[in-house]
């Protein structure tokens, strides 16, 4: 015979449960509450001996635009305020970086060795886990939101303060000594380009002087030697117009002897002085043809013929003999070839390099010490942290007595449905 239970007497018994269950907390009271203390104690204990871990930080913007003037008026080494806040933030990111300032600040690491682990294998770990390098988003980064925050996470027995800023402080020299041995690099490097350059001018010079005297010296001695041409030419025809002056009186002289001319006279006056006429007539005589040589009488032509036989030279019988041995003489020195083999300082007489020079100059004075160049601006230095981050001691005890609470609950309940079912048995 099945009996349908009514719904009104559920709720009474679950109303009894509920009430019986409460007075079943109550009677264990000091169950539940030994064992909220005891959980308590030990999330007590725990964050006791737990060990403290603190957090500090810097915080990094771009420099002001005067600390990069200087740099960025070289005209040679360009760096806005912003690539150079990203050249320390890669810096500050940088492994190699990170473990060449604990390979020389040893010391402030020696607290992370622990048993079974080399000091470098502790730091392995440290860079991790306990550095956070911040940045803005790049699609909304600018001028006036950039910067560079860098966290450290680090326990009570090591002094982050001073690692943290001591590392900003070796990133922004790292920084610093790479800028100037790139300046230093480039300075050298346009240097040597302008060296360069002037060089291949002097040596355009010289090969052009070297052309211009080979010039000047091929022509002096082209016209030396024409002139000289020109002057053995003249005087051999000068010598050849004197032989055949001196064969021209031999033949005059025999005509004049074998007809008995011995002074110069005339045809005419050779025919009246056959004829007998007087010799106080004065005669002019009008003839289209000039008189044959032997009428001057063979003593004259004699005479004649003697001088030229003892001439040694005939210069001075041409006007252009003289003028030749002139040109010649002028040729024997080139002023402008010996002005040019006496230029001492060559350089004074390169074209265009002025420039240069002043660009040579300017880059040999240029000051690439750049210790005190100021890269980025710390706007906050790493400061000690007045409490640490974790472990949180109120939130962990609290937690600790509510686990503890619940779980004297929890014991509670269990026994209390163990007693009822005991009963119901």
């Amino acid at each position: 015979m099945n009996v349908r239970q009514d719904p009104q007497l559920k709720n009474i018994h679950a109303e009894i449960d509920f009430f019986d269950l409460l007075h079943s907390f109550w009677q264990q009271k000091k169950l539940i509450g030994a064992t909220t203390v005891l959980v308590g104690v030990i999330a007590f204990g725990y964050v006791s001996f737990a060990q403290q871990v603190y957090q500090t930080s810097s915080l990094l913007r771009p420099a002001a635009i005067n600390e990069l003037d200087a740099l960025n008026r070289s005209e040679v080494y360009t760096l806005p305020a912003a690539d150079a806040l990203l050249k320390v933030g890669a810096a500050l990111e940088s492994y190699e970086n990170r473990h060449n300032y604990f390979m020389a600040h040893q010391d402030l690491f020696k607290p992370l060795e622990k048993k079974g682990e080399t000091l470098e294998q502790s730091f392995e770990i440290f860079n991790r886990d306990a550095i956070t390098l911040t940045r803005p988003d790049p699609s909304r980064a600018n001028a006036l939101n950039s910067f560079i925050k860098l966290e450290l996470n680090y326990p009570e027995n090591l002094n982050g303060v001073e690692i943290l800023n001591g590392f900003i402080e070796y990133a922004i020299n790292n920084q610093r000594d790479q800028i100037s041995a790139d300046l230093k690099v480039i300075i050298n490097n346009r240097l040597s380009e302008l060296d360069t350059k002037i060089n291949s001018a002097r040596s355009s010079y010289l090969l052009e002087k070297e052309g211009k005297v080979a010039y000047l010296v091929e022509s002096d001695k082209l016209q030396r030697a024409t002139l000289g041409d020109e002057l053995r030419a003249l005087r051999m025809q000068l010598k050849i117009e004197r032989d055949g002056r001196i064969n021209q009186l031999d033949e005059a002289i025999s005509i004049a002897k074998s007809l008995g001319i011995k002074h110069p006279t005339t045809p005419a006056a050779m025919a009246d002085a056959a004829q007998g006429s007087s010799s106080r007539l004065v005669r002019t005589e009008i003839t289209s043809q000039g008189i044959p040589q032997y009428f001057m009488g063979f003593q004259a032509l004699e005479a004649e013929r003697a001088v030229l036989l003892k001439r040694t030279t005939d210069d001075f019988t041409d006007k252009r003999v003289s003028q030749i041995r002139k040109k010649m003489q002028l040729l024997e020195v080139n002023r402008q070839v010996e002005m040019l083999g006496k230029r001492s300082n060559e350089d004074v007489f390169l074209k265009d390099i002025e420039p240069l020079r002043a660009e040579a100059y300017r880059l040999g004075n240029l000051r690439t010490d750049m210790s005190n160049l100021g890269l980025v601006s710390v706007d906050r230095k790493a400061q000690a942290p007045l409490d640490p981050i974790k472990p949180k001691k109120g939130l962990i005890v609290a937690l600790g007595v509510i686990m503890g609470l619940m779980l004297g609950l929890m014991i509670a309940t269990v026994r209390c449905f163990m007693n009822h079912r005991r009963q119901m048995n």
